[in-house]
């Protein structure tokens, strides 16, 4: 158990989780005092003694599902060699998990649906369990040693399953009334029992994915990222919900740990009436320095992001973030730009929420000054023209975007300019930096006029660059 264990736990690392040696020994000790036959208790324990963030437990249920996978004992092979093969849970009387889809079981096709159909009426567990083992053994078409996490084989299973047909005999044999709430709860119902025939397919799927493979190559295959890691240019729909749920507790974090950094910086310049009042206990000799107390300025951010295309997301995300945090900064700027440049600050003014704001800037803000697509040299030339007597030396400026110009005149010496003004300019580039200067990218040509360019493709970049701002 132990060695099982200290592999979950190498699984969660690798899927970015923290977890620290201290947490490792208390779920080592949970596991004494629970039963380790309860699955649910088992799984409580370990969720308690080694997640710290809500957002982590999709990530660990995807790794707990696969190393605490149901196992049966090794058995004699049917040769009678003595040999040890072990038994697939669920697989009845049919082929292993090397059939091939079509390759039948001990039941036929229709016998297969009934049984289901009846353990899905009837709320029968055990049922259920036998009639997917059996569905996969005739339609899953599981091959050995395919580097597959099991999402081919549950659609090639609930497909020739017909879900729908299932779903009829279902509403059928409930019976519900006529009004509109009966018609809404035995739908409900039916979507709850399917749902639970679909995780008792991807169970047996799964279990016999790991007699195969093992956990930690299965694990590899089914890994989810946490969403401080989903790259914000290629997330999907779920994943962008999920990156709007982290960013609110990601800012408060952030705006504390700024804040404490700021209050725990240096001593400040030499306080000399007070170091001569120390020396007088020392004949006039200053032996003992005293100093004032820090008072670090705070820096004025000037956001310059691109909102076209594929990079808006990262754009939105970032301005989120800047304008969250935005008491740990003495002033905060944001400009938008396609091919023409619009200030956005006066959105964020007097709103509780940035991502209000930031959801009116497609509709509001005046981005398209030609042809709509992105022209960074028009873009930075406007800025300069118009903004740039507001620099000084305690601005930053954070320019958001993948540098790609479409084959405008880049303009680099307006960069140059407005670096000579500020503080800093960083770039924050969403693409990886593998893809930099290839194709329309001129990245090189800014950076040079930049204090950094930085990859930033993810929340946990992005965190860890806000993070040095202030």
């Amino acid at each position: 158990m132990l060695s099982l264990l200290a592999d979950f736990i190498g699984e969660l690392r690798a899927a970015g989780i923290p977890v620290s040696m201290s947490e490792h020994v208390d779920a080592a000790r949970a596991c004494e005092v629970i039963d380790l036959t309860d699955r649910a208790t088992l799984r409580t324990a370990l969720a308690a003694t080694l997640v710290k963030d809500g957002g982590h437990l999709p990530a660990f249920d995807a790794a707990f599902e696969v190393f605490f996978a149901l196992r049966e004992p090794p058995a004699p092979d049917a040769g009678g060699s003595g040999a040890e093969a072990s038994v697939v849970p669920g697989a009845g009387d049919g082929p292993g998990p090397g059939s091939g889809a079509g390759g039948g079981g001990s039941l036929s096709a229709a016998e297969i649906a009934e049984m289901i159909f009846r353990a899905l009426r009837d709320g029968d567990a055990g049922a259920l369990r036998q009639g997917a083992g059996e569905a996969v053994n005739r339609y899953a078409g599981l091959e050995p040693g395919r580097p597959v996490g099991g999402t081919y084989y549950l659609y090639r299973t609930l497909r020739s399953l017909e879900l729908e047909a299932l779903a009829e005999r279902l509403r059928a044999s409930l019976g519900a009334e006529r009004s509109a709430l009966g018609s809404r709860l035995a739908e409900d119902e039916v979507a709850a029992r399917l749902e639970s025939l679909r995780r008792e397919v991807e169970r047996v799927i799964r279990e016999r994915l790991v007699a195969d493979r093992g956990s930690a190559a299965l694990a590899k295959s089914v890994r989810k990222p946490l969403p401080e890691d989903v790259e914000v240019m290629h997330a999907t729909r779920d994943e962008m919900a999920q990156l709007e749920r982290a960013l609110r507790p990601l800012s408060r974090k952030l705006a504390v740990r700024l804040a404490r950094r700021r209050r725990r910086r240096k001593r400040g310049p030499v306080d000399l009436r007070h170091t001569v009042r120390r020396s007088l206990s020392t004949g006039g000799v200053p032996l003992d320095l005293r100093f004032k107390p820090p008072r670090p300025a705070k820096p004025e951010i000037f956001v310059v992001a691109d909102v076209s295309g594929s990079v808006a997301s990262f754009a939105r995300f970032t301005l989120h973030l800047v304008h969250a945090i935005s008491s740990q900064f003495s002033k905060v700027r944001s400009f938008v730009f396609v091919d023409g440049l619009d200030e956005v600050t006066h959105l964020f003014e007097g709103v509780e929420d940035p991502a209000e704001a930031v959801a009116r800037i497609n509709a509001e803000a005046d981005v398209i000054a030609f042809d709509g697509h992105s022209d960074y040299g028009r873009a930075l030339s406007a800025f300069n023209d118009r903004f740039a007597r507001d620099l000084t030396t305690r601005s930053t400026v954070l320019i958001l975007g993948d540098g790609r110009n479409n084959y405008h005149e880049t303009h680099a010496e307006v960069l140059a300019d407005l670096r000579r003004r500020a503080k800093a300019v960083y770039w924050l580039n969403p693409e990886p930096a593998a893809y930099w200067n290839s194709g329309d990218s001129v990245i090189a040509h800014y950076g040079a006029h930049c204090d950094r360019v930085v990859e930033c493709r993810t929340l946990r970049q992005l965190e860890a660059f806000v993070g040095e701002l202030a």
